[in-house]
């Protein structure tokens, strides 16, 4: 069996992220496995820019910013091995591949870093009554029919779902000719990105319809047509709103899931929340040596935080397998429920540690609290939070060195 030090399980952003920032830090015996022709993960069909703002000062499409990290991983020479698919991967670090050239094949690891991004949530978990015909794609699929095969889903669309995949649909729709109708809402609120619902509806007219769903598809071969109906506070449609829209297209963009099935063969424990592990402020999981980062920790907004995120799993993998360890702490991090989760989910050592959370709801006027026991050793006042738009704050080793858990609240004035 092969031994490595580092296999990185992903080739997109958070994958190359971590591979470079590893080597940056050492280690030169690294495995990029991934399971695509091409390594960039899900940015090589994401053709609209936006990316790279905060990372590199200027905006970059998705393949060029992918080209970007793949560019260094072969600057590198760092090794990869597409059209690569794990089938396992065991507590202690062995893992099971196959590919075309080698057939099914194991390597040992000293360090392994999850980061196999996330998938969409589909239509069988939505249970719309109706009829199932043709018609009906996830915007992620829509997406990369349109971007990367030339194929129009269709003409005449109904979006459900706000997440921004479901907005940069919208306009690429609309740029492509085809009418959209409604994007339609579950909740009061969107789930995507305040810029994207601006330049990606307003700036086409796009009507948003929050607290709206469909409920019910029409048509036998192909689609015909959604009725949508607005909801209660409880989120039950009411019957006399219920207005049909003919189309020919109905896109899902109604949430993504980490992928963590190879998270679970691991043994790695998942946050029943984030559906990602648990992890430490290094993104180090339960099982010594198993790091997690990107999206298959917890969704992010930006690529540029993906790739933050994966410089920190790869400096950490980096260090362990070097045999460093900072001064040990164990500080579990615990929410009101205002506040939805916190990663990383626990401090385990004595240094500056960056924590990341969403809220639950659109809440206005708040004051962001970290308390150990009754003491504040943290507050921030913001004017709006919404729960499309990751939060983050810092925390010093000096604010929580003596505390036995740390407690994330927020404050509604």
């Amino acid at each position: 069996m092969k031994q490595i030090d580092l296999v990185i399980v992903g080739g997109g952003p958070a994958g190359m992220s971590a591979a470079v920032a590893a080597y940056e830090s050492g280690v030169t015996d690294i495995l990029i496995l991934e399971r695509d022709a091409h390594l960039g993960g899900i940015l090589q069909q994401c053709i609209h820019n936006g990316f790279g703002l905060h990372r590199f000062g200027e905006e970059l499409t998705g393949p060029e910013y992918a080209w970007r990290y793949e560019k260094l991983v072969r600057e590198k020479n760092i090794p990869f091995l597409l059209n690569t698919m794990v089938l396992d991967i065991t507590p202690d670090k062995i893992i099971t591949a196959t590919n075309p050239e080698e057939g099914v094949f194991q390597l040992q690891a000293k360090a392994i870093i999850l980061a196999m991004g996330c998938r969409e949530r589909s239509k069988g978990a939505l249970n719309i009554a109706g009829t199932r015909p043709a018609g009906i794609y996830s915007a992620g699929t829509a997406q990369k029919y349109v971007n990367m095969k030339g194929y129009m889903p269709g003409r005449n669309v109904v979006i459900l779902g706000s997440g921004d995949i479901g907005l940069i649909m919208a306009r690429r729709m609309t740029l492509e000719g085809a009418k959209v109708h409604a994007v339609c809402e579950l909740m009061p609120y969107s789930g995507g990105l305040a810029r994207n619902i601006e330049q990606c509806l307003h700036d086409f007219d796009i009507p948003l319809k929050l607290s709206h769903t469909v409920v019910q598809i029409h048509g036998k071969e192909r689609l015909e047509g959604v009725t949508i109906a607005k909801v209660d506070e409880h989120r039950h449609p009411i019957p006399e709103t219920r207005e049909y829209i003919p189309c020919d297209t109905l896109l899902l963009s109604v949430g993504l899931i980490p992928e963590n099935e190879l998270s679970k063969t691991a043994g790695v424990p998942l946050d029943r929340v984030t559906n990602g592990a648990t992890v430490d402020q290094d993104r180090q999981t339960e099982i010594p040596g198993i790091y997690a980062c990107g999206n298959v920790l917890h969704v992010h907004d930006l690529v540029d935080f993906v790739s933050e995120e994966a410089d920190i799993a790869g400096r950490s993998a980096a260090a362990y397998i070097h045999g460093e360890h900072a001064e040990a702490v164990d500080i579990p991090l615990v929410t009101d429920g205002k506040i939805r989760y916190t990663v990383p989910q626990r401090i385990t050592a004595k240094k500056d540690v960056t924590v990341f959370f969403r809220v639950a709801d659109v809440y206005r006027n708040v004051t962001i609290l970290v308390k150990d026991g009754d003491r504040v050793i943290f507050s921030k006042k913001k004017p709006k939070v919404a729960p499309g738009e990751m939060e983050s704050i810092t925390l010093h080793p000096d604010q929580f060195a003596d505390a036995k858990s740390l407690r994330f609240e927020l404050e509604v004035q």
